[in-house]
């Protein structure tokens, strides 16, 4: 069976993609490729520039928790599910409503389905790990050469809101369990993810072996010595952007408020899965219950890379569905009781799809070209799908919204700023390549736009 670009599939096992180097280079760069063109071939408005109409975020979310399932999580098993003869009996399918539902792997989130929204007409642009996941994280092709200055989603949300936060002792960006991704781009280094790792022990290296007075003394004496050295110099960080860095960290250090965030106890990780997952999910509630100026949360959960044996028992897709079901089911039911859900958007997604139907020669799902993405929270309408995909999920059938095509992450990232109350079509003059940054890609000719269908 050949694809679109000529290759012939036959025989080509997953374990055998990606022991062969030279087949992997070759598959690669045909993606890219194929993004690439993707940009400049989508059916969309005319590629003339047009007038901008006036736009109106939504603004009904204060706060955004992005949960990046990396590895790619096979949607028809998950938030697209389709049965058929290789569905496990462990699956146990039950219907909720219009939502078919694999209730043994995610048992506690089908008790929330009705602050959830399933939008099942994503399309990524690739279907490469690194690629897909950065085009995901930035909203934009990243072999471009504008992209190579593109912030992290995360990173316009701290530009944006950070200084609107009344207690800013806090980074507006924090990124938990990985140190992996985009950071600011050109933006100043402040808005860049601030990168942890909880363990509910608190947060690590906020005191001084010396205590309080000895660290003031010897950081104001390190100011002092950097100050001379970089003016003497001229390299580097400006003496009063390492002012601030200095004083944001001292925010951090010796302080209570900030400590507790960070620290929970072993019924606190027993309730959310005593994981890594589970950790950061209790440490994102209490980054949003402390309103401590966190306005963006990234929780990356890796592992979903399914090529072999996605089924076998207690491993693989059993474990990890379980582990981001237990967690988040918890995460919702507390920020539904702390009265926080509505104004904080959840989305839990991956940087593509899997293939469908029947597992493929090593008992795995291969990369795939359809996704779907899950919506909790800043009130949109819950207990519902968006869009829908033919009988196996291979492709969009109904894309479920007013622009009546598959939804990219530039559309994702349309959404979260939307939501956040930010213009999405904002173009700054500020960048050093002097062509004017685009929030969104194309804003100036409104190629993509924010899923508003969510809220209707």
């Amino acid at each position: 069976m050949k694809d679109r670009f000529g290759f012939d599939w036959s025989g080509i096992s997953g374990t055998q993609f990606w022991r062969n180097p030279h087949f992997c280079r070759r598959v690669f760069f045909r993606h890219v490729a194929s993004a690439i063109s993707g940009y400049f071939l989508m059916p969309a408005r005319p590629m003339e520039r047009v007038a901008r109409a006036a736009v109106s975020p939504l603004g009904t979310a204060k706060n955004c928790l992005f949960i990046h399932l990396a590895g790619a999580p096979s949607h028809v098993d998950t938030f697209d599910f389709k049965e058929g003869p290789w569905t496990p009996s462990f699956f146990n399918p039950t219907s909720y409503d219009e939502i078919r539902w694999p209730q043994g792997l995610m048992p506690r989130l089908a008790e929330q389905l009705e602050h959830i929204a399933l939008v099942r007409s994503i399309k990524p642009w690739a279907a490469v790990h690194q690629l897909a996941r950065d085009w995901l994280l930035i909203g934009r092709n990243p072999v471009a050469s504008t992209s190579k200055i593109a912030p992290h989603i995360g990173s316009v949300v701290s530009l944006e809101l950070g200084p609107k936060s009344p207690n800013r002792t806090l980074p507006a960006f924090l990124a938990l369990n990985t140190n992996n991704g985009p950071g600011a781009g050109y933006f100043p280094a402040e808005h860049g993810p601030f990168y942890v790792n909880p363990a509910g022990g608190g947060l690590a290296n906020t005191a001084h072996r010396d205590g309080p007075a000895a660290y003031e003394r010897r950081a104001k004496l390190l100011l002092a010595m950097e100050t001379e050295m970089r003016g003497s110099f001229q390299l580097g960080p400006k003496p009063e952007e390492i002012f601030t860095f200095q004083e944001s960290a001292q925010k951090l250090m010796y302080n209570p408020a900030v400590d507790r965030i960070f620290t929970f106890d072993q019924n606190e990780r027993n309730r959310y899965g005593n994981t890594a997952f589970g950790n950061a999910c209790i440490t994102a509630r209490n980054l949003f219950r402390a309103n401590l100026g966190t306005r963006f949360v990234q929780i990356t959960q890796g592992g979903w890379d399914h090529h072999v044996n996605i089924y076998q028992p207690n491993a693989n897709l059993q474990a990890l569905s379980r582990q981001f079901d237990t967690a988040l089911g918890a995460l919702l039911a507390d920020l539904k009781s702390d009265g926080l859900l509505d104004e904080t958007l959840v989305i839990a997604m991956g940087e593509f799809g899997r293939t469908v139907g029947p597992l493929n020669v090593s008992a795995g799902r291969d990369h795939h070209m359809q996704q779907t993405a899950l919506f909790a929270g800043a009130k949109i309408r819950g207990k519902r799908v968006l869009g829908s995909t033919d009988e196996l999920g291979r492709a969009t059938k109904e894309p479920g919204w007013k622009r009546e095509r598959d939804i990219r992450p530039e559309d994702i990232e349309a959404t979260i700023y939307s939501a956040l109350g930010i213009d999405w079509t904002t173009i700054r003059r500020d960048d050093p390549l002097g062509r004017g940054f685009e929030y969104v890609p194309f804003a100036d000719r409104d190629l993509y736009g924010p899923v508003h269908e969510l809220w209707a």
